[in-house]
């Protein structure tokens, strides 16, 4: 079988091959005729064969693989990536880092003692009971009695000398006094040395969180650039100028705030 496959592709054949395909006859029956010419004497019979008859099917076939290669590159072409919108979660993230800058500044004001009682001054005093450090807000209620003296009412009056140490213990420079169930602190007056030295630090607080609400817009405006990459360049400045917008409004917050405390301070 193979020796008639051989022979029947020889290079008559090729050419036969090729002459039947213009001429549209048909191309099996040529073939098969051909082999038995050339094995006479063979009793081998060839089953049907199947090839195309034309090459209109050929020709199909290529234009057809053309014309499906062609769509995809058309689809990739016209495939057009969008990016969404997000402006408003830059913001947003910017927002957040900006509100804690502002609230750690708070909390480092509140430590400083003043020449006036404030029910947040004891708020960063920390508490050990049995082994657990707990703050002090939240084993007690600090209260103002006037504007020199505070009240601490602890909600289990068995912890009133722990509270009563850690307060001591702290670098307000208070010596609360024992009253039934409470505790007394009285605020001292503030010598001129201590005024000095705590405005100091009410300084170095304020550029502290100035620096952190613009490490903030730093932040913001790396992350725009890089996902804006390829938008407008109007909507990149629009995005700028908000979290410009927002920078100045916590950093004259930051200033107000640290501004206050000072003439808290100084009682001016």
């Amino acid at each position: 079988m193979s020796i008639i496959l051989r022979r029947a592709f020889s290079h008559r054949n090729l050419v036969l091959l090729r002459s039947s395909a213009f001429h549209g006859g048909d191309l099996s029956h040529q073939l098969i005729n051909s082999a038995h010419d050339n094995n006479n004497n063979s009793n081998t019979h060839i089953h049907a064969l199947t090839f195309p008859t034309t090459l209109h099917f050929l020709t199909r076939s290529r234009r057809g693989f053309a014309k499906g290669r062609k769509s995809k590159e058309d689809d990739a072409v016209s495939t057009i990536e969008v990016s969404p919108d997000v402006g408003p979660t830059i913001k947003a993230n910017a927002t957040s880092m900006m509100e804690a800058a502002i609230a750690a500044l708070s909390g480092e004001l509140n430590k400083l003692r003043t020449g006036r009682a404030s029910p947040g001054m004891l708020d960063h005093i920390i508490v050990e009971l049995d082994g657990v450090k707990m703050p002090l807000s939240h084993l007690a209620v600090v209260s103002v009695m006037d504007s020199k003296t505070l009240s601490v009412n602890p909600y289990d009056p068995n912890t009133i000398k722990k509270l009563e140490s850690a307060i001591v213990a702290s670098p307000l420079g208070l010596s609360p006094k024992v009253d039934g169930e409470r505790l007394i602190a009285v605020i001292p007056p503030l010598t001129k040395e201590h005024i000095q030295a705590v405005c100091k630090v009410v300084t170095k607080s304020c550029e502290d969180a100035r620096q952190s609400i613009r490490r903030a817009r730093q932040k913001a405006m790396d992350t725009a650039k890089k996902l804006y990459s390829h938008a407008p360049k109007d909507d990149v400045k629009k995005l700028e100028k908000e979290v410009d917008e927002l920078t100045k409004k916590f950093v004259k917050s930051a200033e107000d705030m640290c501004k206050a405390k000072e003439k808290e301070i100084t009682g001016g």
